[in-house]
């Protein structure tokens, strides 16, 4: 069983799922009309089903039905206690077992450090995975150890008080030195690994302010008012300053980086058991520092 937390409430069911899984649309129809899903534990028949926040949504789904190996896969911990862990993720690195990513993921290296010390709120193909970051962004991620911890961050979330700041390289500069890209975001229609501005998608709201410029590039900072998929990259993009070397979005490879240059630097929160105000930083990773030296020197 898989489930995902609804942090905003809204959307249709389907669209939903859609946004937050990679799963079709078709599949997900068939999944509800075979009495696979259910939202807070009761099970759900109609696709147009609407999704509040705070909604636990669940499903059957395959990969989820596999047990999840542990594997000894090096992580960088920032910070850890017995209810949360901070790490900083590599590139490369996917979050959770996914359609083409049965392991080698952050739950397998999470499960071989902390064996079963990890909450069980989003099932095991999830464990202790309250957010995502994508495969190639870098960066920091919090992980629940407990329930209690995962449901409290999870809340936090879902009223934004959680502060997650991002440093990325563009190609070029935006004409303001800093300002809000608010654009809604769903599914891209054409391709299915993207996700795209668009009418029928759901409210997303990004802050930027450029810290330095270069002559074909930028050095910006991003904070995330929403927490859509891709959502960055997708608003970079829709700005017409991709995110340097992500391919995926339109970004130029000049610079020669293994993915997108964008990197979680900075994740505050409160501390779901303490209530201690919590805040960490990470630099950016050798790469993406290499990057920022060449467009240094050849300014």
């Amino acid at each position: 069983m898989t489930t995902v937390y609804c942090t905003e409430g809204g959307a249709r069911l389907d669209v939903f799922l859609s946004d937050e899984t990679d799963l079709t649309r078709s599949h997900i129809k068939k999944l509800i009309d075979g009495g696979l899903v259910t939202i807070c534990g009761v099970p759900v028949t109609k696709a147009g089903r609407t999704v509040k926040a705070g909604d636990e949504v669940s499903f059957e789904d395959e990969v989820a039905s596999t047990d999840i190996i542990a594997q000894d896969i090096p992580l960088d911990i920032v910070y850890e206690d017995d209810a949360v862990a901070v790490i900083n993720k590599q590139r490369g690195l996917v979050v959770h077992p996914g359609a083409g990513n049965r392991d080698g993921t952050l739950v397998n290296a999470l499960r071989f450090r902390y064996g079963e010390n990890l909450s069980t709120v989003y099932g095991a193909v999830r464990a202790g995975i309250v957010h995502r970051l994508d495969k190639d962004t870098t960066g920091l991620i919090v992980v629940a150890k407990t329930d209690l911890a995962h449901t409290r961050l999870c809340e936090q979330f879902s009223s934004r008080t959680v502060k997650k700041l991002y440093r990325a390289i563009l190609d070029g500069t935006p004409k303001s030195g800093s300002g809000t890209i608010d654009a809604p975001i769903g599914r891209d229609s054409r391709n299915r690994l993207k996700m795209a501005v668009t009418p029928q998608g759901r409210h997303a709201a990004t802050k930027y302010s450029v810290i330095q410029s270069f002559k074909r590039n930028s050095y910006v900072e991003f904070e995330l008012l929403t927490g859509r998929t891709h959502q960055i990259r997708v608003h970079a993009a829709y700005i017409s300053h991709p995110v340097s070397c992500d391919a995926l979005y339109g970004g130029s490879t000049a610079l020669g980086c293994g993915g997108q240059l964008l990197h979680s630097y900075s994740l505050s929160f409160t501390h779901p058991i303490s209530g201690e105000a919590m805040s960490f930083t990470a630099s950016e990773p050798s790469d993406f520092l290499n990057a920022l030296d060449k467009l240094k020197n050849a300014n």
